[in-house]
């Protein structure tokens, strides 16, 4: 068994999740895959796309990309072209019918600067697959199946993810 079958309890499940920066700067984030120059590349907690990542700015009180100083600003765009080529080349290994990544910037819901990297696949049922992710009802995005942590698919997201974490490495 893997590193998920040894969490007791919510010990992973809750401290973490309510400062993910945080717990990525302390190094209490079991998610983190890597530090990029701006920030944390983070393995989804939730897989409704195998390979779906987040990276954190970590610039204290960053909200949107205009509070970053065109330097800083430089580097979060680029971590996230560099994340995003380390999770291409992992997903199209994993899974033939991978097609594409798409790349948010948002904030509507975390207000601390983050970008989501969500892999896309021609087995996405059509309504989904041609339209943007949010398009996915909450109940299935956040399904039990889907839970990084606590899904029976954990192991095979632990390999996805290791795979990204690789691939960051031989990229950076």
């Amino acid at each position: 068994m893997g590193r998920h079958a040894h969490a007791s309890g919510d010990e992973l499940l809750t401290d973490w999740r309510t400062d993910r920066l945080g717990a990525a700067r302390r190094g209490d984030n079991p998610l983190v895959m890597a530090k990029l120059n701006s920030g944390y590349a983070v393995f989804g907690d939730t897989q409704h796309l195998p390979g779906y990542c987040v990276l954190l700015s970590d610039v204290d009180g960053a909200d949107h990309l205009t509070d970053l100083s065109r330097t800083q600003r430089a580097d979060f765009l680029a971590d996230m072209g560099l994340l995003g080529e380390a999770v291409f080349a992992a997903c199209n290994g994993f899974d033939p019918a991978f097609r594409r990544l798409n790349y948010e910037i948002l904030g509507n819901s975390l207000h601390h600067l983050h970008a989501h990297i969500h892999p896309r696949y021609s087995w996405e049922a059509r309504e989904f697959r041609d339209a943007p992710v949010w398009r996915y009802p909450n109940e299935v995005r956040f399904a039990e199946e889907h839970d990084t942590l606590a899904s029976p698919k954990a192991e095979e997201y632990d390999q996805l993810r290791e795979a990204i974490t690789a691939e960051l490495a031989r990229l950076a």
